[in-house]
């Protein structure tokens, strides 16, 4: 019997944004691959003309660098060039953008001549200087900078600072409370501005000598802290098939500079493994987030000494 009742199925509706037949499971992977192309053109933009996370591989500018800090790298106080860009690819030339000079007492980032690596060194010598090195000491136009004797600084020993006994002989000691330190001379150093830091020289060797030359236009002069252990501006400059240790050569054009060093982010003891738990037993306490840039003294007498 009919009831007069119709009954009309309605269909199902299509999810929205699909249409029938579609898998929408389905990747798309050359959106994916545009999506992470993008991100990885935006870091390397970042890391070109902002700022780049470094670490230290070497003690050369120890005591204010150790060994394993981590620090971020500043890219533009002084312009960019082709030194600016990641990974160093692009070929070197002599053009600078929005240049400027960097500051007596900075610790910056510098190419050597022959070596596409990044050095960290500081400046001591600006355009138009007269410099020369007698005895360990810088003289700058004339005048030695000021070194007063500070007490002897102790760097814990750990697997990136062993204290070696070849490079630093009678310089490892254990103190009461049984932990081991490398007892060094320190020194502090004050350039013209005021810029003042700490510097360790503990023997007589070459490059404790330098005579005197006339810094460059557009050149500055560098040097590591840890003034027996650096190859910096004072060192000669290996060509890179000479498979040895290479300094800067000299005054350091502006356009081999990279950046400048602004503060740690945090230091590793070398102990680091996979196990997570060495992650945090490894960081060095009390680094984290100190500044690299120097201490400036305003008030200094006739020689250049930082008034009592």
């Amino acid at each position: 019997m009919s009831t007069g009742v119709n009954i009309v199925t309605e269909p199902t509706p299509t999810p929205t944004g699909e249409t029938a037949g579609e898998n929408p499971d389905k990747i798309n992977w050359i959106a994916e691959l545009r999506g992470l192309a993008l991100m990885l053109l935006a870091v390397l933009g970042f890391h070109t003309f902002i700022a780049k996370p470094f670490y230290i591989p070497s003690p050369s500018m120890m005591p204010n660098l150790l060994e394993g800090d981590r620090l971020v790298v500043s890219k533009y106080p002084y312009g960019w060039s082709w030194v600016s860009a990641s990974f160093h690819i692009l070929p070197r030339g002599h053009t600078r953008i929005w240049s400027a000079t960097p500051q007596y007492g900075d610790i910056v980032v510098p190419v050597p001549p022959h070596h596409d690596v990044d050095y960290i060194k500081r400046v001591v010598g600006l355009p138009g200087d007269r410099i020369a090195v007698v005895n360990g000491q810088i003289i700058l136009n004339g005048k030695p900078v000021p070194q007063q004797v500070e007490p002897a600084i102790q760097i814990p020993i750990d697997a990136n600072n062993t204290c070696n006994p070849y490079e630093y002989p009678g310089m490892a000691i254990t103190k009461p409370s049984g932990k081991q330190v490398c007892e060094m001379p320190t020194y502090r150093e004050t350039l013209p501005n005021g810029a003042t830091y700490l510097i360790i020289d503990h023997k007589n060797q070459p490059l404790d000598d330098y005579a005197e030359i006339t810094i460059p236009k557009g050149h500055v002069f560098l040097m590591g802290d840890n003034r027996d252990h650096s190859a910096d501006s004072r060192a000669p400059a290996a060509p890179a098939d000479a498979g040895e240790a290479t300094g800067l050569g000299g005054p350091v054009p502006l356009e081999n500079i990279g950046g400048r060093a602004e503060f740690i982010t945090f230091s590793l003891d070398g102990t680091t493994s996979l196990n997570p738990i060495s992650w945090w037993t490894s960081l060095r306490s009390g680094r984290s987030w100190t500044t690299l840039r120097p201490a400036i003294v305003h008030n200094r007498n006739e020689s250049g000494e930082p008034n009592e």
